[in-house]
């Protein structure tokens, strides 16, 4: 059985503790991934900031130049590192999964690579030059999530080194193995300890964000674990970028074509079994309207195949372990008990945590499917009256990631969006991120952005210098 490792200052580190990893759609297992202790964490923050200041003092260019060699690694590991994520994760190679995964991985290490961000003059007169700069913060602890576990990883790891921070990564406990890989490739083309990684539950988490020595924390994953990371900060003031999931919510505006928007909405919903944060979770459907995207939906859910990712010829995958598992039956259980309409598709395989594609009819605001965010396969559908009252449904809960209008006409549907209370509102799309928009969310859905030129300035601090003439 192959035993991995954290990386710190550039050398594979051992542990004493390790825990097993099993393929999520066929119970086999992977390897035993390391578990850190608190000094580990320690020692991993010692390497980062010992790097720091000679990473700060490289030019621009040498740091864009060293993530375009990030990049090239990436693409050149791209096909082992994708069948990891399978193994591991779940998601299928094909379609939106490992493969899709990690070209993203490498756009959106070559788009900051590829960003400027030059001292900007924001004041001159006859007396006085004030040129404000974008300098590192310092050590930047990164903790990543187990569903798109290499992608969000990067989006955490290549700003923060770009403008001259080193980082200590922290992969979930459940997806660990292609995250330690993917760091051990990548330390090939970087300095010592410009990244480094410990591994770990929350306990390993909690260390580490509470670090004294932690510049800035970035963290994807729930609420309730954000909140637990804004009290760690405290010790070390660090500023912080949560992205903290979402309940996203889609409204198809009266009239619309159903059969025009049908795999739009499809994939909005089941990318990843459901499992992204920025998934459709809610969708609201006027009356006159229902029946027809209920029944687009059911003809495209029942062709997709379901089973092991590493058969190309599936789609959909499992739910990645049986904490999500059982949420969702719960969930599921719990609208069936209530009279909701249970509409099931696919034939689901005896192993692994697999979940039909489910479609949830019947089902109102205030129902724990609707409100709470399942986090997979299943799709409540809400009839609604008036636009009105739809915004207003759309508006009502805690969360604030991303939120999607349908229309025929785009223009009738801004007038729709700007109502909307979302970090990101699409049109005609839903989660269509890009590595030049900044992205992240308000309310409960957190705070702070990544991405373009918004994300580079999230992984600084300003400083000013101002010259006397």
């Amino acid at each position: 059985m192959q035993t991995y490792s954290n990386s710190v200052y550039g050398e594979s580190v051992e542990t004493p503790e390790h825990q097993e990893i099993f393929n999520p759609a066929t119970g086999d297992s992977l390897g035993l991934a390391p578990i850190s202790s608190e000094s580990d964490v320690g020692s991993a923050v010692n390497a980062a900031r010992k790097a720091q200041p000679d990473w700060a003092r490289t030019s621009d260019q040498e740091r864009r130049d060293a993530v375009v060699r990030v990049a090239q690694v990436l693409e050149e590991n791209s096909e082992y590192l994708a069948e990891l994520i399978t193994r591991e994760q779940g998601k299928p190679l094909s379609g939106p999964g490992s493969r899709f995964e990690m070209q993203a991985s490498v756009g959106w290490t070559q788009v900051p690579a590829a960003l400027e961000l030059p001292p900007e003059i924001v004041y001159e007169d006859e007396e006085r030059k004030d040129t404000l700069h974008r300098v590192p913060l310092g050590v930047v602890a990164a903790i990543a999530p187990w569903n798109w576990p290499l992608m969000i990883a990067i989006w955490q790891i290549i700003p923060s080194i770009r403008m001259g921070n080193t980082v200590v990564l922290k992969p979930s406990e459940y997806t660990p193995i292609a995250t330690l890989e993917m760091v051990r490739l990548i330390n090939q083309v970087l300095p010592p300890g410009v990244l480094n990684t410990v591994s770990g539950d929350g306990r390993i988490g909690a260390a580490l964000t509470s670090h004294p020595d932690i510049d800035k924390i970035m963290f994807t994953g729930s609420e309730a674990t954000g909140r637990r990371i804004i009290e760690a900060s405290t010790r070390n003031l660090a500023p912080i970028t949560l992205e903290l999931g979402g309940n996203d919510a889609a409204i198809v505006l009266p009239g619309t074509d159903a059969s025009a928007i049908a795999e739009g909405l499809f994939w909005g919903a089941f990318l990843n079994m459901g499992q992204t944060c920025a998934c459709i979770k809610r969708l609201y459907v006027h009356e006159s309207d229902y029946e027809a995207v209920v029944n687009a939906l059911s003809n495209l859910a029942q062709q997709m195949p379901i089973g092991d990712g590493m058969d190309e010829n599936n789609l959909i995958g499992p739910l990645q372990n049986k904490m999500q598992y059982d949420k969702v039956k719960d969930l599921v259980a719990d609208a069936r008990a209530n009279g909701c309409e249970i509409m099931e598709f696919g034939t689901v395989p005896d192993t692994g945590y697999f979940l039909p594609l489910t479609l949830v009819g019947n089902i109102r605001d205030g129902q724990r499917l609707v409100d709470e965010e399942q986090f997979g396969p299943a799709l409540p559908i809400i009839r609604y009256q008036s636009l009105d009252e739809a915004v207003a449904s759309a508006n009502r809960l805690d969360a604030g990631l991303g939120a999607s209008v349908w229309a025929d006409d785009p223009e009738q549907a801004q007038q729709v969006a700007v109502r909307l209370e979302a970090g990101t509102v699409w049109i005609n799309q839903h989660g269509a991120i890009h590595p030049m928009v900044p992205f992240g969310g308000n309310k409960a859905s957190g705070y702070g952005v990544e991405f373009g030129l918004e994300g580079l300035k999230a992984v600084t601090q300003p400083r000013v210098i101002s010259i006397k003439k």
